[in-house]
């Protein structure tokens, strides 16, 4: 679309501290970054400033460094793991005469190569347009204005106008399609929760390793790599488990540094499969030097979105890189478990896994052999009513054993619709 030099495989790397901002990007994982994107990284320039300036983002001398690197290094592409305003990259475009990108740029690539579904391909785009709509005026300023003539006559806007127009409708387009994906997702949600399946969904700061245990628990090929967003679009399976059943299992994208906004709202159809799920399991890189600020900021996304207040269960992934560590689940001062440590490697730990997933999971959900008198027919067709009964057995006496599986809520309601205080609800313990 833009008349701006193309992006080639090498590129220089530019990271800025600023002593007047906190929250400064990780130079490490910005290269990791830029690798996962398919770039070679042949050069890093640091530099420290107090802020940064509006024109360059950087100083005249450290541009003038810049310019030396990309061409000691024979460098197609310039990134920062900063973000740039538009003008600030245009102006650095027209100084280094080569392709500019600033760190959301770079995640929205590794987007774009990324997605394979439909609704992922769509999330991207309209991530991209949204980002691309900002810095339309610095590649259309050649065309300010249509020629006239024959065959050149436009229809009385200017063609940056033309352009903003389109990428408006499609962008009001990719709202309406990903808005029927949602109600579709909602939809299949829905059957979930009438059928009482609960959602665990992983959740992490990415390349924590969330699919290679998903893989690992549900015997799954999900695409997993040691590279940043190696899962981008859902992944939903589902397995049983012991005393609970049917669980729906959910691999979501990682959460990063300062995600951009405009992904999270891009995203927001696949992560409310997240605010709606039964129980989080926060996997973490327990190997991570950064672990702790990785938490912190998965904690912030998930408030961003909503989910702050579903219930999470800590997972510690890669005990396998740690010296001497073995395996175990910490419970809270209630006994609730609240922290597994794990690897999805070697597969140690798992068993204690799934014993914390079951105990999360299983404390909102009720799982009775019911015993009911003929006299008791009013709640015995409200379970059947609620889709709640697995199984029934009937007895000479008349009575008849309804093994029945649902949430606590949604049990204690419908005993308050029949009438039926729980107390006086009978119970068959131990019935196999």
């Amino acid at each position: 679309m833009f008349e701006r030099p193309d992006v080639g495989e090498r590129a220089v790397l530019v990271h800025i501290d600023f002593t007047a901002h906190d929250g400064t990007e990780d130079p490490g994982e910005f290269r990791e970054l830029v690798t996962s994107a398919g770039v070679e990284p042949v050069c890093t320039v640091t530099g420290s400033r107090k802020q940064p300036s509006p024109r360059f983002f950087v100083g005249e001398g450290k541009l003038e460094e810049i310019r030396d690197a990309v061409a000691a290094n024979d460098a197609d592409v310039v990134l920062f793991n900063h973000a740039l305003s538009p003008r600030q990259e245009r102006n650095i475009e027209q100084e280094l005469k080569c392709r500019v990108l600033d760190r959301t740029g770079v995640i929205l690539d590794i987007f774009a190569q990324r997605a394979r579904t439909h609704e992922g391909k769509l999330q991207v785009e309209l991530a991209q347009l949204e980002h691309m709509s900002t810095r339309l005026v610095r590649g259309w300023t050649h065309l300010e204005r249509q020629k006239g003539g024959i065959g050149l006559r436009g229809p009385g806007e200017t063609q940056l106008e033309t352009d903003r127009r389109l990428l408006r409708e499609r962008i009001k387009s990719i709202h309406k399609r990903l808005e029927k994906v949602r109600r579709q997702r909602n939809q299949g949600r829905r059957a979930r929760e009438r059928a009482d399946i609960p959602t665990v969904s992983l959740v992490g700061y990415t390349n924590a390793g969330k699919s290679t245990l998903f893989n690992l628990i549900t015997t799954s090929s999900v695409y997993a790599a040691d590279q940043l967003f190696a899962t981008l679009d859902p992944t939903l399976r589902r397995l049983e488990l012991p005393d609970i059943g049917p669980v729906v299992m959910a691999d979501t994208v990682g959460f990063i540094r300062h995600l951009p906004h405009k992904l999270v709202e891009a995203f927001r159809a696949t992560l409310e499969e997240t605010t709606q799920a039964t129980l989080l399991l926060h996997i973490i890189d327990s190997h991570d030097p950064r672990r702790d600020e990785n938490i912190e900021q998965v904690e912030e996304v998930l408030a961003e979105i909503g989910a702050d207040d579903v219930p999470v269960l800590q997972v510690f992934n890669k005990i396998d890189l740690l010296e001497d560590f073995e395996p175990r689940v910490e419970r809270n001062e209630e006994g609730i478990p609240v922290r597994a440590w794990v690897s999805a490697v070697t597969g140690e730990g798992l068993e204690g896994l799934f014993d914390a997933i079951v105990e999360r999971v299983a404390d909102d959900v009720v799982h009775h052999f019911v015993l009911l008198g003929p006299e008791e027919g009013k709640l015995r067709a409200l379970l059947h009513e609620a889709g709640s009964v697995l199984s029934e057995e009937y007895r000479e006496t008349g009575d008849t054993v309804v093994e029945v599986r649902l949430e606590n809520r949604d049990w204690q309601q419908l005993l308050s619709r029949a009438g039926v205080d729980e107390d006086a609800v009978r119970l068959e313990v131990g019935h196999a």
